[in-house]
């Protein structure tokens, strides 16, 4: 059972908690076509309930990391998790698009919580190095209900319409609200906290004038956002142009989540011994090779299905080592303001993944150089934000001042 003697037995829960936000969106894409009927609207309007999700997941972030930085972790993440709970309601009940889009609107508020505090909570509760590897096996879990959760959507759906996949999410966020409310205690000290709430929200001044605190964030956003351009135009490139069946579809987007687990885990068990700096630049580096060799194939017009399948392998694989190194290294600078600084991360890392979809489908032509093109951009823009990174830890190291 969960205690707070025992922080690591809640790495199940926190896991749990960061994939709010990932289930929220996955688990309902198999049902949008049906719920456009059923609200007797347009695939358009349907489509709006992503990008409004996406808004509010990003505003939430940015709020509720420095009021839990000035009120505590626990308070502001049972009240986002309510919120939360109460939107799931109003989706069930929805009997039109307008109140769908407001509803959706509201859930990604409240989940917004859920996926920065537990960040946040690691941080607390680990020593620095710990926290990366916590981190690393939070993204696992998150990455395999990611794998699960459109199939999981679908048998929602044919049980009881689009509605039971809200039904679901309202049980899987009620007993998150449980466990949380029996097994989360405080883990913010009082003597930690800020004087003010304007004090806790001017940290975000704080952090964004260090340029190491953007090298980490924008190493693990601009990764990510590349993938999300996958995400966007991989039903196109590999199902329309390279004619590939949906269920082989199915098998090559699991070979993404399969490499995820795989350096997720070696992650985990290297970072004792590598560091995290040096695993930080590998996943860096594999990235922007990967991004390179996609966009020298895109550009050329040779692709083939092998090499375009491969290098995006490669690519996705990386993009949990980033996201937990990153995010454990920019909160180990900003030990007091951990809520703001993982609130800052991960709302540019879904602004940037909102950003490379819409630019991946703005450009969309039937080929697969537009996805190309968009993970050659996250790639080598990841290997350029750790080279700030590194650049920065040499200066500090050479001039003898202790990384804060």
């Amino acid at each position: 059972m969960p205690s707070p003697n025992r922080p690591e037995r809640l790495i199940v829960l926190l896991a749990a908690l960061v994939a709010f936000a990932p289930l929220s969106i996955d688990t309902y894409l198999p049902s949008l076509p049906l719920i456009a009927r059923s609200l007797a609207t347009d695939p358009s309007h349907v489509q709006m309930t992503i990008g409004v999700f996406l808004l509010g997941l990003c505003l939430g972030m940015l709020v509720y990391g420095p009021l839990s930085d000035r009120y505590g972790r626990r308070p502001i993440l049972l009240t986002g998790m309510v919120i939360y709970l109460t939107a799931t309601l109003g989706c069930i009940w929805a009997s039109s698009i307008e109140q769908m889009i407001l509803w959706r609107f509201i859930q990604a508020l409240g989940g917004a919580a859920a996926a920065v505090l537990a960040r946040a909570i690691v941080r607390d509760l680990f020593a620095l190095d710990e926290s990366a590897r916590v981190l690393s096996l939070m993204h696992l879990v998150t990455m395999v209900a990611t794998l699960v959760a459109p199939l999981a959507g679908s048998l929602l759906m044919e049980w009881s319409g689009w509605r039971g996949i809200f039904i679901g999410l309202l049980l899987f966020a009620g007993v998150c609200f449980a466990a949380t409310f029996k097994w989360i205690p405080e883990t913010s000290a009082v003597e930690h906290r800020g004087r003010s709430i304007g004090s806790a929200f001017a940290a975000y001044w704080h952090i964004a004038a260090q340029p190491r605190a953007w090298g980490y964030m924008l190493c693990m956003g601009l990764s990510f956002g590349g993938m999300f351009a996958f995400i966007t135009a991989s039903p196109f490139v590999y199902v329309d142009f390279f004619g590939v069946s949906p269920q082989a579809y199915a098998l090559l987007f699991g070979a993404n989540i399969a490499g995820v687990i795989v350096i997720t885990l070696a992650n985990a068990r290297l970072l004792k011994r590598v560091g995290r700096l040096r695993m930080l630049g590998a996943g860096a580096v594999i990235a922007g090779i990967a991004g390179i060799s996609l966009l020298v194939l895109g550009v050329s017009g040779q692709a083939s299905l092998v090499s375009i399948v491969g290098c995006v392998v490669v690519y996705v694989s990386v993009t949990g080592l980033l996201g937990a190194n990153s995010v454990a290294s920019l909160l180990g600078l900003f030990p007091r303001q951990a809520g703001a600084a993982a609130g800052l991360a991960v709302s540019g890392q879904f602004a940037l993944g909102a950003g490379f979809s819409a630019m991946t489908s703005t450009f969309m032509d039937g080929t697969p150089l537009p996805m190309c093109v968009a993970m050659a951009v996250g790639g080598i823009g990841s290997g350029g934000a750790f080279l700030v990174v590194y650049l920065s830890h040499r200066t500090t190291t050479a001039t003898g001042c202790i990384p804060r």
